[in-house]
């Protein structure tokens, strides 16, 4: 779907600037800061679905954001699934959404969070689902390969009448190092399955040059966000050691530009009235 056209723009969906609602992670979703996003330059959002953010439960905030999305020109171009089930992360001790889990009833129960948050796709017109398939710790096996193969069967099919694809996301895990989620789709046949790529992620484990090489024309988007090369900061582009120039020419040579979406920490220090700048800045990056 990262090429569509969209109803309401009217032109392919290519280089398509996009910021996700990650960076407002502290504060409940309503269309003031959806409006910020587009005063600051951004032509679509990914919304991050965490309860205490957005919670897509509720008909209330789902309708409300549905509304907004009809009557402005932001498009709700993806949406990140949930990484939790409740309202605190995981703080209270809730099982993370892991659909790689050793345990099935636990496989289940994050495919059925997951659709829980796709569901809102018939109020809201979602392009795009971003999946992890697992936690940070999680290896790379056959057993692996095979529940992330099942598990994006499943969701996939649930998605498809809906409009949504799914995007994979590389970790900072061994199952999702990008050969790996090509080996992956590429075995399961998951023709329909993109990718996501964090700039962030691969640079702390494959580095970016690799991911790019190993992903190629599979990249449907990009998260864009910076760090130092030891720890998932979610900088600001520029703030980190990432070589943005030639990230911006492994970006050029791909086929089909990607989205990029820019996913900055909701705990990186900034002044709310600065922020329009810092995001256009950021988006500038990648011009």
């Amino acid at each position: 779907m990262a090429n569509q056209a969209h109803p309401k723009r009217g032109k392919l969906l290519t280089m398509l600037r996009v910021l996700s609602t990650h960076l407002f992670l502290n504060q409940r979703l309503h269309p003031g800061l959806l409006e910020l996003a587009g005063r600051s330059g951004a032509e679509a959002v990914e919304i991050f679905a965490a309860r205490q953010h957005f919670d897509y439960t509720s008909r209330e905030q789902v309708t409300e954001l549905g509304n907004w999305f009809r009557s402005n020109a932001v498009v709700p171009f993806s949406m990140h699934a949930p990484l939790f089930p409740d309202y605190e992360m995981g703080r209270a001790g809730a099982p993370a959404v892991n659909v790689l889990h050793p345990e099935k009833a636990l496989r289940i129960d994050a495919m059925d969070e997951i659709k829980r948050a796709l569901e809102t796709a018939e109020q809201i017109p979602l392009q795009n689902l971003v999946v992890h398939l697992g936690e940070r710790f999680d290896g790379w096996s056959q057993r692996t390969m095979e529940y992330a193969q099942t598990a994006l069967e499943h969701l996939g099919a649930f998605a498809r009448p809906m409009g949504v694809r799914l995007l994979v996301e590389n970790l900072l895990s061994e199952a999702t190092r990008p050969e790996h989620l090509m080996l992956i789709l590429e075995l399961g046949h998951l023709d329909n399955v993109g990718i996501c790529l964090d700039l962030g992620h691969a640079h702390l484990t494959v580095g970016v040059a690799q991911a790019f090489a190993s992903l190629g024309n599979r990249i449907a988007s990009v998260h864009v966000h910076d760090n130092h090369g030891t720890k998932d900061e979610h900088l600001w582009p520029g703030d980190g050691t990432i070589d943005w120039p030639g990230t911006v020419e492994l970006l050029k040579a791909l086929a089909t530009p990607p989205a990029t979406v820019l996913e900055i920490s909701q705990n990186v220090p900034e002044e709310s009235a600065g922020l329009p700048a810092r995001i256009e800045q950021g988006f500038a990056r990648l011009a």
